[in-house]
This record gives C-alpha cells, structure tokens and sequence, in this order.
C-alpha cells in the first residue's frame, strides 16, 4: 500500500478543517422557513413566566370560541409530545362580561382540580349543548354532576382569590397583546396565531419551532 506524502496530509487536513468552518455555521445559521413578524410576533415586554426552570406554553382562550373549541384537542394532543422541559397552560382571554363569568367558571374548575375533567365537558355544553353559560346557576349544573354543592360552588366562585386570578389573566392578555383566540404563547416572549400562520396545525409548528429555539438560546 502506497503511503501518502507528508504535504498530501498536510493538504488534506487542511481541506477537512476548511470544510468544518464552512459547513458547521451553515447548518446552525440555515434560515428557518418561520420568519418573525410574518408567522409569530416577539410581545415588546415579555411577560414573565411561572417556572423559570421550563419554557412555558401558554394557550389563550374562549370557551365560547368555536375555533378554540376545534383547537382543543389539537392543543391537548400535541402537548403530550413536549419534552419535560416544557410546561403548558391556560389562560382565558377577557374583553367582555361573559368572557370574565367563563374566566370566574375556568379558575373555579382549578380550584375544585377538575380542570382535566370539565374543560372538554364545558366546551362541549356551548358548541354541542348550545348553552350559553351567562349565569351563575347554569354554570353551577356543571359542577353539581361532580358532587359540588352550590354553597361550595357560589363561595369559590366568588372569591377573592377567583377574582385576582381572573384580573392577572386580563392583565395577562394585555400584556400579551392578543388580537382574538385561540393563540399560544411561547415563553411570554412570542405570541402565535392561526391568522399569522394560515390554520391551525400550522400554529402548533411553528410554537415547536419556539420552544426549540428557546432551548437552543438557554444553551448560551
């Protein structure tokens, strides 16, 4: 087997190492296909997350939205694919009085633990059931097929600490400077929307693209 010459190594090596300069960055630096300001917005201020120790997803809407009604299990189904660093939420959306009797009805489902069980069972009452939920006794039967008496109910619902839940959340929109529902909320840093993105499904990728993104600048 014929050796190869000292400066063929030499010329070689140097190739290799050029190669490596040239291509690495490339890969790192190719432009993703999400482009901000087109596909999501940076939110000015960011607003500060729960867990600082994971990157929060947070969705916001409206139970009497029938696009966040079709969201809802596209939302839940792709959640269970994040990586443990993530934590996803919800957060109710708030420009109207019903809008902040649903916001009194979402945290009062936390504060009983029944968020899991109820929150499909509420949209399911206002897109399949047709019920308007705009009283305290109609949304009160909701709770009563879980064993919830109304005192219970009439107390937490009206509560103090209901009602500051629900003014952060109002607080919490505005500082995310929603333009309707649903949307999803990276790391309070980005805002998505299916009217930026084109559908829904697409929301969903590009909040991957976020998360990844998150992850690569926490690496810094």
């Amino acid at each position: 087997m014929r050796a190869i010459p000292a400066l063929g190594l030499v010329l070689i090596g140097a190739i290799i190492a050029v190669i490596a300069v040239l291509v690495s960055p490339v890969q790192a630096q190719v432009p993703s296909k999400y482009v901000e300001g087109t596909h999501y917005q940076r939110i000015p201020t960011p607003i500060k997350t729960r867990k600082d120790d994971k990157i929060e997803v947070m969705e916001v809407f409206w139970y009497g939205c029938p696009h966040c009604n079709q969201f809802r299990p596209m939302f839940e189904a792709w959640k269970k694919q994040l990586g443990d660093d993530v934590a996803t939420d919800h957060s109710p959306a708030i420009w109207n009085k019903p809008m902040i009797l649903h916001a009194h009805l979402y945290y009062t489902t936390k504060a009983f633990r029944l968020q899991d069980k109820m929150h499909k069972e509420i949209f399911d009452a206002m897109h399949l059931d047709k019920k308007r939920l705009v009283s305290k006794g109609e949304i009160y039967t909701l709770f009563e097929k879980h064993g919830i008496s109304e005192e219970d109910f009439n107390k937490t619902f009206d509560s103090f600490g209901i009602k500051s839940q629900v003014q952060q959340a109002s607080a919490r929109a505005r500082g995310y400077g929603i333009t309707g529902t649903p949307e999803v909320i990276v790391n309070g840093k980005y805002r998505v929307s299916g009217r930026m993105t084109g559908s829904q499904g697409e929301m969903l990728k590009v909040a991957s693209y976020l998360i990844e993104k998150e992850r690569q600048e926490n690496k810094l």
